[in-house]
């Protein structure tokens, strides 16, 4: 894939840098999220030992055996252990498929607001795992990292766009957010894939900005865009990989694209492949007005949506049924 489309952002220009350094900036954004709706962050000062910590800390929650994972168990947007068979994301585009190989420890916004509707369905507190008590302190630290850098994101976003930089983070004062923990097995674990089965199949992703934390592999992220089909995504040890979502493209009036991408089944070549993704999305304050910007920015007016109720209705539609019996 073309580094034009899933350029590396360094954010230390940004920082640091003059007017014009920043609108160089700024218009390779916005060509990046017009075409592909990715980019690589570097720059982001992330120390790179912390998810190295947090996998190997979840690798020794994921690898025990499914009776000792089983009472942390939860429905999609549930705070806890997702299990295999939980979630086909495919169905967000309204393809059925088999659900998606992988297992999740699923973390959410936890601090509450005090509107108790508000906080029942979107501020209740995590769950952590007894079995791995260093995993609480991890993900904390890395959680007011990710909190800091997808704020920092979202004003470079506006930035290109020529808003305000507050336009998008003057509704990220009490934002929701969710970070899942994805560990992605071998076929010794998750079987021989079924046709169309992926580790995640083919979505987009429903908020304003997604940061994920990966490591490369051959069943691993793919990106869609409309030049080049599905490609490997870009790959950089010393960034991050960043996309935005269905209500930040709706936002901009489609003049962005939410990044469309998979992950693909464990290889035939190297059935055994273990990999752990680190994913936090990033949303807004619930109940958030989102309207789509007007020309010449924006390209399509869509209607007015509630950011919460439209989020609600998008985690269902990945939710795979449970049948009884």
């Amino acid at each position: 894939m073309a580094s034009s489309q899933v350029p590396v952002i360094d954010l230390g220009p940004w920082r640091n840098g003059g007017p014009q350094a920043r609108a160089r900036i700024g218009a390779r954004v916005d060509e990046a999220l017009q075409s592909a709706g990715f980019l690589l962050v570097a720059g982001h000062g992330v120390d790179p030992s912390l998810p190295a910590r947090i996998r190997e800390t979840a690798r020794t929650f994921f690898r025990l055996p499914a009776a000792a994972k089983e009472p942390y168990s939860v429905a999609v947007g549930g705070r806890g252990w997702l299990g295999p068979g939980a979630e086909a994301n495919s169905y967000a585009e309204g393809a059925a498929s088999p659900p998606d190989l992988k297992e999740s420890w699923s973390f959410a916004a936890d601090d509450p607001t005090g509107v108790a509707a508000v906080d029942a369905e979107w501020f209740r507190p995590n769950t952590w795992p007894r079995e791995t008590p260093e995993l609480r302190p991890l993900v904390e630290e890395y959680l007011a990292a990710m909190r800091a850098l997808s704020d920092e994101v979202l004003e470079l976003l506006a930035a290109a766009l020529g808003l305000a930089t507050d336009h998008f983070t003057r509704h990220t004062g009490h934002p929701t957010w969710g970070l899942n923990l994805n560990w992605y097995p071998g076929t010794e674990v998750v079987g021989e894939p079924l046709p169309g089965q992926f580790r995640i199949g083919a979505h987009t992703d429903f908020g304003t900005v997604t940061v994920l934390d990966r490591q490369r592999g051959a069943g691993g992220l793919q990106i869609h865009t409309d030049s080049d089909g599905w490609q490997d995504a870009p790959y950089d040890p010393a960034a991050l990989t960043v996309n935005i979502g269905d209500l930040m493209a709706r936002w901009t009036g489609d003049r962005w694209r939410a990044g469309r991408h998979r992950v693909l089944p464990p290889p035939a070549d190297a059935p055994a492949e273990e990999l752990i993704s680190l994913v936090y999305f990033y949303e807004c304050d619930p109940n958030t007005r989102v309207e789509s910007l007007p020309a010449p920015v924006g390209r399509v007016a869509h209607d007015p949506v509630d950011s919460h109720r439209y989020l609600r209705a998008k985690l269902d539609s990945i939710t795979v049924p449970q049948t009884s019996g």
